[in-house]
C-alpha cells in the first residue's frame, strides 16, 4: 500500500492548465465603473501586462517557464498521500488521498503563484509589489517568493488575523517584507475606514484597497498589486497542484476519482486541485467536486451571482461573481484565508454551470475534524484546510453507509503550526460557531444596490 506517491523533478507539469478555455458557458467580461467591458489596458496600473495577458487568455494551455520551475523545485512536485490511519479510524472502504501543499516554505499552497507572480513583475521590471492577506499564508509566501528575486514587498494584513497570528508577520520580515495592520493609516482607504469604524477587526476588500491605493500611487511606475486569490491567472498558476495529483493518481493505478474537495475562500487552493478534474467532468467523467466554505461567510452557498467589486473602495474592476457585498465584514473566525466577500469568477461559473456542489460549515465541527484528523494522520492542519477534512469524513462515513469503495482527493492547503492560538482557544471552549444571520447577510447585499446584474448563463447539462 502506497502511502506517499513521489514525482521525479523531470515529471513536473510543465504547462498550467487554462480552464477558460473549456468552460461550456463563457465568464462574463469584468466591467468598469460605467458599466462597459474594459480591456487590458485598464489594468495596467495595478498589474504588469505579461500576467494581465494570462487573466484575459483562452488559451487551455500555458508553458510554465524554466525560470519558475528551479524555484519551484524546491518543493515541487509536492506528495500525494494517502491517509491510511483515517480510513481505519473512521472503517471506511474509501480511500482517501491528499495533495500535501504544507511542504512549501511558507507551509501553504500559496507560493506556486506569488513565485509566479513576483517573476512576471520583475521581468516586466518592477521593482516593488504590494498585496493583501487575511491570515498571513499569501503575505507570507509572496514575501518569500520577492526575496528570493529581489522585490520589496508590502503587505497589508487584517487586523484581526495581525492581531491573532503575530508569527505569520514575523515571517514576512525575515523574509524582508514590511507587514500592516489594515486598517491602516497608510492610505486613505484605510483612514477613511478608520474615521467611520476604529475598531474594525478589518476585512479583505478593505486590505485590497489599501494596497492597490498604495500601488497605483507610487509616481514612479515600478510598483504594481498582486493578488493571492480569485483571478483567473492565480487560478491558473495553481493548476500545478491537480495536474501533480493526476499523475500521482495514475502511477499507483488508481484510475478513477469519485470526490475531489478542497476548502475555498476566494478560490485558489480549490481550484488548484480541481480544475484539471472540472475538465474531466465537462467531458464526461463522473466526479462530485465539492469547495467548502465557513457557515460564517457563506459565499458559494448562500450569496448571488451577481457584479460586484473586489474592494470596498471600488478600485477593482466589477466582477461576475458569488458576493456577499464588497462592504462585507467576516465575522472573526480563525480561518483568516476564507474570509473574503467574493468569489473566482471562474469557481463561480462552474457552481452556475452545475459542475460544482458547494457546502459549508460550521467552525467548531471543522475543529473538532481537525483534531480527529491530528490524533489520526499527525499532522496538525491549518483552520482553511480543516474545512476541507470536515467535508472528507462526511464522505468518508456516507461511503461506509453505502457500502461503496470510493476514491476522495482533497487539497491539504497548508499546515496549522502558525496557527495554534486558535486550537488553544478551541480547546479551552473560547470558541462558537458563526453562522452568518439572514438580516446581516441582506443588510451586507445593500452595497450591491445600483450595480449591474449579471446574466445567469448555462448549459443545463449538469
Amino acid at each position: 500500500m502506497a502511502v506517499k506517491v513521489l514525482l521525479n523533478e523531470d515529471e513536473i507539469p510543465r504547462q498550467w492548465y487554462n480552464l477558460a478555455a473549456d468552460l461550456p458557458s463563457p465568464l462574463q467580461p469584468p466591467l468598469g465603473p460605467d458599466g462597459k467591458p474594459i480591456g487590458p489596458e485598464d489594468l495596467a496600473p495595478v498589474f504588469p501586462m505579461n500576467l494581465i495577458e494570462q487573466e484575459v487568455s483562452r488559451e487551455r494551455w500555458i508553458d510554465i517557464p524554466e525560470e519558475i520551475l528551479e524555484i519551484l523545485y524546491r518543493w515541487r512536485p509536492s506528495p500525494l498521500r494517502r491517509a491510511v490511519y483515517l480510513e481505519k479510524a473512521l472503517n471506511t472502504p474509501a480511500r482517501i488521498y491528499y495533495k500535501d501543499e504544507g511542504v512549501s516554505p511558507p507551509g501553504s499552497h500559496k507560493p506556486n503563484t506569488a513565485v509566479a507572480q513576483a517573476w512576471y513583475n520583475k521581468q516586466f521590471g518592477i521593482e516593488r509589489i504590494t498585496t493583501e492577506t487575511g491570515a498571513g499564508q499569501w503575505g507570507s509566501a509572496l514575501a518569500f517568493a520577492c526575496a528570493i528575486l529581489g522585490l520589496k514587498c508590502k503587505v497589508y494584513m487584517v487586523r484581526i488575523s495581525f492581531d491573532q497570528k503575530p508569527f505569520r508577520k514575523l515571517m514576512m520580515n525575515v523574509w524582508g517584507a514590511e507587514c500592516v495592520a489594515s486598517p491602516s493609516m497608510n492610505t486613505q482607504a484605510g483612514r477613511d475606514v478608520l474615521a467611520k469604524h476604529p475598531d474594525t477587526p478589518g476585512s479583505l476588500g478593505i486590505a485590497i484597497s489599501e494596497a492597490i491605493e498604495d500601488a497605483v500611487s507610487d509616481r514612479s511606475g515600478k510598483t504594481r498589486y498582486s493578488l493571492g486569490s480569485v483571478l483567473n491567472h492565480v487560478m491558473l498558476h495553481q493548476t500545478i497542484i491537480g495536474l501533480e495529483a493526476k499523475k500521482q493518481l495514475a502511477k499507483i493505478g488508481e484510475k478513477k476519482v469519485d470526490v475531489v474537495i478542497g476548502c475555498a475562500g476566494g478560490g485558489s487552493n480549490f481550484a488548484g486541485l480541481a480544475f484539471p478534474f472540472v475538465a474531466d467532468k465537462i467531458n464526461g467523467a463522473r466526479i462530485e467536486i465539492i469547495p467548502v466554505e465557513p457557515s460564517s461567510c457563506p459565499t458559494l452557498t448562500r450569496a448571488p451571482f451577481t457584479y460586484d467589486h473586489g474592494d470596498v473602495a471600488k478600485m477593482t474592476p466589477l466582477l461576475a461573481m458569488h458576493t456577499l457585498g464588497h462592504e462585507f465584514v467576516s465575522p472573526p473566525i480563525h480561518a483568516g484565508g476564507l474570509r473574503y466577500h467574493g468569489m473566482s469568477p471562474l469557481v463561480s461559473q462552474a457552481v452556475v454551470e452545475g459542475l460544482l456542489t458547494p457546502r459549508s460549515m460550521d467552525q467548531l465541527h471543522c475543529y473538532e475534524s481537525a483534531l480527529f484528523w491530528a490524533r489520526t494522520e499527525g499532522y496538525i492542519p491549518a483552520p482553511e484546510t480543516s474545512h476541507a477534512i470536515a467535508a472528507v469524513i462526511e464522505e468518508a462515513k456516507k461511503a461506509r453507509e453505502e457500502g461503496k469503495e470510493k476514491v476522495i482527493l482533497f487539497n491539504w492547503s497548508g499546515h496549522g503550526l502558525m496557527d495554534l492560538s486558535g486550537y488553544a482557544n478551541y480547546m479551552e471552549g473560547k470558541l462558537v460557531d458563526y453562522p452568518l444571520p439572514e438580516e446581516e447577510l441582506q443588510e451586507s447585499l445593500r452595497s450591491l444596490e445600483g450595480l449591474p446584474k449579471a446574466p445567469i448563463v448555462k448549459t443545463g447539462r449538469w
